[in-house]
């Protein structure tokens, strides 16, 4: 699961249409991928208060749910 580097979800809502911040956590790869949709943890990887799905098209997040 990626960590999405965001104090809160509302945060990481608001940043619709800019850059994904984050940190890998998969021992087994890269997880992010710039088209698509994968689910994030935050504010980090070890403190985990929120989770959430992340749409990613062309780089840029889409949607956030």
């Amino acid at each position: 699961m990626i960590a999405a580097l965001y104090k809160t979800k509302k945060l990481l809502k608001e940043s619709v249409g800019k850059q994904l911040v984050y940190q890998e956590t998969s021992l087994f790869g890269s997880e992010y991928k710039a088209n698509g949709s994968f689910p994030v943890v935050g504010p980090g990887p070890y403190d985990r208060k929120w989770y959430a799905t992340v749409h990613i098209e062309n780089g840029l997040i889409k949607k956030v749910e």
